[in-house]
C-alpha cells in the first residue's frame, strides 16, 4: 500500500510538473524595453505613476505585434547602453540618436522619428546661430550624455559647457541668466520656450539634424528584423500619425504654421 501511494505522488508530482513546463513554454517571454521616464510626452508616467507616452505606446503596440508581454525599465539615459550591452533590457527605445558613436557599441533600427538639435536661449542673448555662441565667457548648458553633450564637446572650443543631469535643470539656467543657452532637440526646446517664454526665446531651425532609432544588442538580427519590419508596417498603416495626434497634436498644428516638417 505504501509503495503504490508513493508511486501515486510520484506520478502526480511528475504530472504538475509537466504542467507547469507545458505553461512555461507556452508563456511567451517578456518585451524589456528600457527607457528614461523622465522625457514627457514621449516617456513620462501618468498620474498613477504607471509609464505613458509615445514611446510606452510604441513599446507596447511593438511587443503586441511580437506576440510578447512588455516591460519597461526605467533606466537613466546614460545607463540605457549598458543596460542593453549587458542584457538587462531587450531594446531601447527612449528618444534616441542614432549616432555613429552608439553605433559602436549597439546597433540601430531604422529611423522612427526625424529631428534636430536647437538652442533655447536666455531672454537677453543675441545669437541667432551655434557659431555665435563659441565665444570666451559664454555659458552653455547641456544634458549629460546626450546629443547635445556631444556636441558641445566637439565643437565648442571657447565657451564654458555646463554638463547637468537633468533637462529641467538646464532650463532652469537658462530661464534664470545663469547660462546663455541649453543645446536640445527641436520639440523639447518648443516645449521649454511656451514655458518660459518670459525668460528664453528659441532657434528652432535645427544646426544639426538628427533621427530616433530602437537600440538593439549587436547579433540579435533576428530582432533587429522584426523591429524594422514593426516599423514599415506601423508607419503605413498610420500608428505614428496617430500617436502623433494623441500626444503631439497641439505641437503638430504649430509646427506646420511655423513652416517646419513634423517628426514622426
Amino acid at each position: 500500500m505504501r509503495c503504490r501511494r508513493l508511486f501515486l505522488s510520484l506520478a502526480l508530482a511528475l504530472s504538475l510538473f509537466s504542467a507547469a513546463a507545458t505553461q512555461a513554454a507556452e508563456s511567451p517571454k517578456p518585451l524589456i524595453v528600457g527607457m528614461e521616464l523622465a522625457y514627457p510626452p514621449f516617456e513620462m508616467t501618468d498620474t498613477s505613476g504607471k509609464p505613458s507616452g509615445v514611446s510606452v505606446d510604441l513599446a507596447t503596440d511593438l511587443a503586441r505585434s511580437l506576440g510578447r508581454p512588455v516591460v519597461i525599465q526605467n533606466t537613466a539615459f546614460d545607463g540605457l547602453i549598458p543596460a542593453l550591452k549587458t542584457g538587462k533590457v531587450d531594446l531601447v527605445i527612449s528618444s534616441m540618436t542614432a549616432t555613429a558613436e552608439r553605433a559602436k557599441s549597439i546597433d540601430f533600427s531604422d529611423p522612427y522619428l526625424s529631428t534636430g538639435l536647437c538652442l533655447l536661449l536666455k531672454k537677453g542673448s543675441s545669437a541667432k546661430s551655434i557659431t555665435d555662441l563659441d565665444k570666451a565667457g559664454v555659458k552653455v548648458a547641456v544634458k549629460k550624455g546626450t546629443t547635445g553633450h556631444l556636441y558641445a564637446s566637439s565643437h565648442l572650443k571657447k565657451a564654458e559647457v555646463l554638463v547637468l543631469d537633468k533637462e529641467s535643470a538646464a532650463v532652469l539656467e537658462v530661464s534664470q541668466g545663469k547660462v546663455d543657452a541649453f543645446i536640445y532637440d527641436q520639440m523639447s526646446t518648443y516645449q521649454n520656450w511656451q514655458r518660459n517664454r518670459g525668460t528664453t526665446r528659441a532657434v528652432l531651425e535645427p544646426f544639426q539634424k538628427e533621427s530616433w532609432a530602437v537600440g538593439i544588442r549587436k547579433g540579435n538580427d533576428d530582432l533587429k528584423s522584426k523591429v524594422n519590419m514593426f516599423i514599415k508596417e506601423y508607419r503605413a498603416k498610420g500608428g505614428f500619425n496617430q500617436l502623433g495626434d494623441r500626444y503631439l497634436k497641439e505641437m503638430k498644428g504649430e509646427f506646420k504654421r511655423l513652416g517646419f516638417t513634423f517628426f514622426l
